[in-house]
């Protein structure tokens, strides 16, 4: 008998679900339409074989694709996260944090969203990240400590607020 494999469900914030849903209608509404036009174009230029603009056109098509059903794929094994119903007694996906790193001595904010949401640069971890799963559960007054390639790293909870 095989084994039935468990689907990994994509956890994500409203903020989060509502810009995958936009880009998808951009791309398949606005991209596929541009895309269309620009082969079209190229074509009416003759001899495909030398035709820089229709394999560019090409490319770009294929990439367009695939992004619509990377997204597709992602909502379909959506778990969106209720902002207004976070308990912010504990972190969990949907919070926003605010830590002491006790190395450093420096506060840091995150906050913690899916793994399809995470973006460094924003100080969005994601749930599944090491930081982000030594945050999950905690309380205000705890401290974590996080197993990293470069040695522990340990942060005192400070504060946990909803993600407005």
């Amino acid at each position: 008998m095989a084994e039935k494999t468990e689907v990994k469900k994509n956890v994500l914030t409203y903020t989060g679900l509502k810009k995958l849903e936009d880009e998808l209608q951009d791309l398949k509404v606005v991209r596929r339409k541009e895309v269309a036009a620009k082969i079209k174009e190229a074509r009416e230029q003759g001899d495909l074989s030398e035709n820089a603009e229709y394999d560019a056109a090409k490319d770009e098509q294929r990439d367009i694709e695939a992004r619509i059903e990377e997204i597709e794929k992602i909502l379909k094994n959506a778990e969106v996260v209720d902002e207004d119903e976070v308990d912010l007694g504990k972190i969990s996906v949907g919070c926003i944090v605010k830590l002491y790193d006790i190395e450093f001595d420096e506060e840091i904010e995150y906050m913690i969203v899916g793994s399809t949401e995470a973006n460094s640069l924003q100080n969005k971890i994601s749930n599944e990240s090491p930081v982000g799963k030594a945050l999950i559960g905690a309380s205000e007054g705890d401290t974590i400590t996080v197993e990293t390639q470069a040695g522990d790293i340990q942060y005192k909870v400070l504060d946990i607020k909803r993600a407005n």
